[in-house]
C-alpha cells in the first residue's frame, strides 16, 4: 500500500477476492482504509486496524502482507524523522529505554510472565507464549536472530480462563516489542 497520492486508488486492485462463498476483508472497509492513507499515518495506527470479515471479500494474507508492509514504511519514516529532529544518539537512547520497560517480563519465571485470565474468557497458551519470549529475551540480550515477522505471526493455542495468559496483556506487549524491533532494523 503506498503512502502519498500516488497510485493510491489502485492499490485495492492488487488484492483478490476470494470465492463467493469464501470469507476475506470487508472489501469497502480496506478500500475505505485505503483511501484515507496519509503521511501522518502511525505505524501504530497501521498495526491495529481491523477489517470485519464477510463473504466474498479481499484475500487476507494479501491484505495482511501489504499492511505489514505499509507498517514498515510508517516505521521507517517515523525513525528517519525523529533521527533528523535529535539525532542517532538520542534515538538509540529512547530505543534502550523501550527495550527496559520489556525486560522486566521478560526476566520473570516461565508461567509467570503475564495475568492469567477469568473464567469465561479466552486465553492463551502459557507455553507458548513463554517459548516466545525467551526467544525475545536472547535477542535483546544477546543479539539471537529473530525477526519482527517472527513475533507479528506468532499464533498460540487457546485456552478458557485461568489456564492461558489474558490476550490482551500479551498482545501489547508484543506490540511493544514489534515496534521496538522494527525501529531498530
Amino acid at each position: 500500500m503506498p503512502t502519498g497520492d500516488g497510485g493510491r486508488s489502485h492499490v485495492t486492485r492488487q488484492f483478490r477476492r476470494v470465492a463467493r462463498l469464501a470469507k476475506g476483508y470487508d472489501v469497502d472497509e480496506v478500500d475505505r482504509f485505503v483511501r484515507a492513507v496519509d503521511d501522518d499515518l502511525t505505524p501504530e495506527t497501521v498495526r491495529l486496524v481491523a477489517f470485519p470479515v464477510v463473504r466474498h471479500g479481499y484475500d487476507v494474507q494479501q491484505v495482511d502482507e501489504a499492511l505489514d508492509r505499509l507498517e514498515d514504511a510508517t516505521a521507517a519514516r517515523e525513525r528517519d524523522r525523529v533521527v533528523a529532529a535529535r539525532g542517532n544518539d538520542a534515538h538509540l537512547e529512547h530505543l534502550s529505554e523501550l527495550a527496559d520497560t520489556l525486560q522486566g517480563r521478560l526476566a520473570r519465571s516461565r508461567g509467570r510472565r503475564f495475568r492469567r485470565g477469568h473464567r469465561l474468557h479466552h486465553t492463551y497458551d502459557p507455553a507458548q507464549v513463554d517459548d516466545l519470549c525467551d526467544h525475545l529475551a536472547a535477542y535483546f540480550a544477546d543479539g539471537a536472530r529473530m525477526s519482527v515477522d517472527d513475533v507479528r505471526s506468532a499464533v498460540f493455542r487457546s485456552h478458557r480462563g485461568r489456564h492461558g495468559y489474558r490476550e490482551a496483556d500479551v498482545d501489547a506487549f508484543l506490540d511493544r516489542a514489534v515496534a521496538i524491533m522494527r525501529a531498530v532494523d
